[in-house]
């Protein structure tokens, strides 16, 4: 019989799709009561999971003998529960004070480029970490006093590349009462009641206060509007890419989209029209100014520098100029107008920066050929990741009925070898699902896989055609279908 709590963690999980089976978990284990929580929750549940468990600790080499206490503490726990110990530590105050930066972004940073190089390395699939409602009502709040926009609101994602939060509909004290109960210990962080930093203060004053006199389910209200924000995120980021891949003309670094459509999106003229002035309202200077940066981003890679400023100068560019006319925006883009249409593309000098950096050789770069096995199972060994990749043949006439079509290659579509490689730009296929070709790299950002793991992200080809990538759909054209015999599906392991 699962308790309210478990259930409220297999909710979470489930909804989020965070976790499927085979996956092997590492759990940021700081040996606070919240990421102590978490090992112990996902301990009682990894059956039904069909998850594997490891643990990781990162020492920030902030607090002396403390930070010494805590590794111990975490190392005696994963020896407790027989799971295998992950741990580095980097001084975080040498790193800040080198880069600029203030203890706690050094630190998130630092820790979290660990938990990337765990997955690069082939070690886990995903990364645990224990943030609570909590931290969720504290980051919405601290993003409001700084001042923020509809992004912001959206708080800490669930899912985030290979990060996961299986807690974040869980209230810290609900948490601390569940180790209590299992008569488990923990270690408190004394820097997190230090009243001199805004977190300690949201947590221990002011959170407390909205609670006590204003409203008891503060939290409660903050988390949705953050889950609201993210919905409303993810239904731009699909209405933008719907509109890009309709109007763009894209060549290389190139993007042509003519003026009209920009100003007001063809399929969208009956928004407009249904408006008393028959104008383009707020909807549609809203998806403009998005559409406009996601050109800016097809152009540089990213939107990183173009400001609110530099939108509005596009737009003055498209309807009060002539043709001729063009502007700078940053990173050596250019938008120019030509008659109906306008063009963003790089100057000359920008675009051999940007060639250069792109076709360097990536640091983990491999290439492995193998045999399309006929029947058992054939591994690829990648040292490069610290991973194995099992190509396991499938009788489709031994089969149980629940196999899953979409997660099987049909192996009579496939040629006699297969090539395992990393990710290099402008890679591209056509996902199952999907009716067009898309680049790796649009699914990268659509699953915010984080830039830094990219670079040696396993791909699958065959024949000169990727037919799979980790984590993405497989290619249409090669998956297994109601006529296949015998079937081929990819699994991931630990070297």
């Amino acid at each position: 019989m699962k308790t309210l709590l478990e259930r409220q963690v297999l909710e979470t999980i489930g909804g989020a799709r965070m976790l499927s089976p085979g996956d092997r978990v590492a759990v940021a284990v700081s040996a606070g009561a919240d990421s102590v929580a978490l090992l112990r929750l996902l301990a009682g549940l990894r059956d039904e999971l069909g998850i594997t468990l490891l643990v990781a600790h990162f020492d920030h080499s902030l607090r002396g003998m403390e930070s010494e206490g805590d590794a111990q503490f975490v190392a005696a726990l994963s020896r407790e529960h027989s799971f295998e110990y992950i741990c580095d530590r980097d001084d975080v105050a040498t790193a800040a004070a080198r880069q600029g930066l203030n203890l706690e972004d050094a630190a998130r940073r630092l820790r979290y480029a660990f938990f990337q190089r765990i997955v690069a390395q082939g070690r886990a699939t995903r990364v645990a970490v224990a943030h609570t409602a909590d931290d969720q009502a504290e980051t919405v709040l601290a993003r409001l006093f700084r001042g923020t926009g509809p992004a912001g609101l959206a708080g800490i994602h669930p899912v985030l590349g290979s990060i996961i939060r299986p807690l974040l509909a869980i209230r810290r004290e609900q948490l601390r009462e569940y180790l209590q109960g299992l008569g488990q210990f923990w270690r408190e962080d004394l820097t997190n009641f230090d009243l001199s930093r805004q977190r300690a203060q949201l947590r221990a004053q002011l959170l407390p206060l909205i609670e006590r006199d204003f409203s008891p389910k503060i939290v409660r209200h903050l988390s949705e509007l953050a889950r609201l924000a993210r919905e409303e995120r993810e239904f731009w980021d699909v209405l933008v890419e719907d509109r890009f891949r309709a109007l763009v003309c894209q060549e290389g670094r190139q993007v042509t989209v003519q003026i009209d459509g920009l100003m007001l999106p063809q399929g969208l003229v009956s928004v407009a029209s249904a408006s008393p002035s028959g104008r383009s309202g707020p909807v549609m200077r809203t998806l403009t100014e998005r559409l406009i940066r996601r050109l800016y981003e097809a152009v540089r890679g990213n939107c990183q520098d173009l400001s609110a400023r530099h939108v509005e100068q596009v737009i003055h560019l498209a309807t009060e100029c002539a043709s001729g006319s063009r502007i700078e925006l940053p990173a050596g883009v250019v938008a120019e107008r030509n008659f109906g249409s306008l063009v963003f593309s790089r100057t000359a000098r920008a675009a051999r920066r940007t060639e250069v950096a792109e076709t360097a050789p990536p640091p983990l770069a491999y290439h492995y050929v193998a045999s399309v096995p006929r029947d058992g199972v054939t591994a690829i060994s990648v040292p490069e990741l610290g991973a194995r990749f099992l190509l396991k043949v499938i009788d489709w006439s031994s089969t149980e009925r629940d196999t899953k079509l979409e997660d099987t290659l049909d192996i009579d579509l496939l040629s006699n070898t297969l090539t395992l490689r990393n990710w290099q730009p402008g890679d591209a296929y056509r996902p199952r699902g999907h009716r067009q070709e898309r680049k790796l790299k649009q699914l990268f950002l659509a699953r915010r896989v984080p830039r830094c793991e990219r670079a040696h992200w396993p791909v699958i080809e065959c024949g000169g055609s990727i037919v799979w990538a980790r984590g993405m759909p497989l290619a249409s054209d090669f998956c297994a279908g109601e006529g296949t015999r015998v079937g081929l599906r990819i699994e991931e392991d630990r070297l």
